[in-house]
């Protein structure tokens, strides 16, 4: 793919974003309530006070003025001030993004890992118990629900085992290595399991297509072993068409897993757009919506790069 290419896609990303931008505005601006309903009721506060805290966040504008000044001042870089704590929201979300990140690579290299061995597995032993086992599990994977399966898990080991702590990044007093870890097992198999049922299913019907192929029967025929065969040859292939699948999952799991990470308590962004949404926090809100909307839109590029890069067809096309 060349970089006019990958220029023009990055060109048309741009409108694509403002649309949403509008959408997600619209959306979060006419649910029910406000930011300032919390105050409504409380007889400190006075309706003076209120009408200041509306002028202040630019409450009391018309809706399309106060896009207009939101989308002005995010061009800009100024992502504007959280209602609920009064700190800048870009620096709320970057105090976020790093528990996310730990929590979302650490839940990707689970799944990547898990979904190739089970996918190919399945595929190579087509029709067998293996085959019907691994099916049986990844559907299973596929239809629990993500809060339960961390419910499950945090009686299991937390409650009746006790061997994990159940929530939170690390325990206040001990931030080693090891208690780090602990805390990071739970959330991250959680989160790494609902994607490794979807992956898996991915990889091994590509497998399957791929072992139907005539330069497979002739790579047996060359004397090479299975495990050659399979590695080399048949995953390299099988993998492409579930590329641009797995960079949109990546996206989903590095900006943020709301459930698992306010189940989990870990401080992430997922967690802080839970907190955020029940504050009707605006600013916050829409710097959450937009991180991730532009997070999906470039993983689907970095995805056709990656699909153009292993399939020479599309490279030259």
């Amino acid at each position: 793919m060349s970089a006019r290419v990958v220029l023009t896609r990055l060109g048309a990303a741009v409108p694509l974003l403002l649309g949403i931008s509008l959408l997600l505005f619209l959306v979060v601006h006419l649910a029910p309530g406000g930011p300032l309903d919390v105050y409504a009721d409380n007889p400190s506060v006075t309706p003076a006070a209120l009408e200041r805290l509306a002028e202040a966040y630019g409450l009391n504008k018309p809706l399309p003025v106060q896009y207009g000044l939101w989308l002005k001042a995010m061009l800009s870089g100024d992502w504007g001030f959280s209602i609920r704590t009064g700190r800048p929201v870009l620096t709320e979300v970057v105090e976020r993004l790093g528990p996310t990140l730990e929590l979302g690579l650490a839940a990707m290299l689970i799944a990547l890992v898990a979904s190739l061995a089970l996918g190919t597995l399945a595929a190579a032993r087509k029709g067998s118990w293996i085959d019907r086992t691994i099916d049986a599990a990844t559907l299973s994977g596929l239809s629990m629900p993500a809060f339960w399966l961390a419910l499950v898990m945090q009686y299991l080991f937390s409650v009746r085992l006790g061997w994990l702590p159940s929530a939170g990044m690390e325990t206040i007093g001990d931030p080693s290595f090891v208690d780090s870890l602990a805390h990071l097992v739970m959330p991250a198999t959680v989160l790494a399991l609902v994607t490794t049922a979807a992956w898996t299913r991915y990889i091994r019907a590509g497998m399957i297509d791929v072992l139907s192929r005539d330069y497979i029967r002739t790579a047996y025929a060359k004397g090479l072993s299975e495990r050659e065969v399979l590695i080399r040859h048949a995953l390299r292939n099988a993998i492409v068409p579930a590329i641009s699948i797995i960079a949109l999952d990546l996206a989903s799991l590095i900006s943020g897993a709301v459930i698992t990470e306010a189940v989990f308590a870990w401080p992430g962004v997922g967690s802080l757009f839970v907190q955020s949404m029940d504050g009707r926090d605006y600013p916050v809100l829409m710097g959450v919506l937009m991180m991730g909307s532009a997070a999906v839109i470039l993983a689907n590029i970095v995805g056709d790069l990656a699909q153009a890069a292993l399939d020479p067809r599309l490279r030259h096309g």
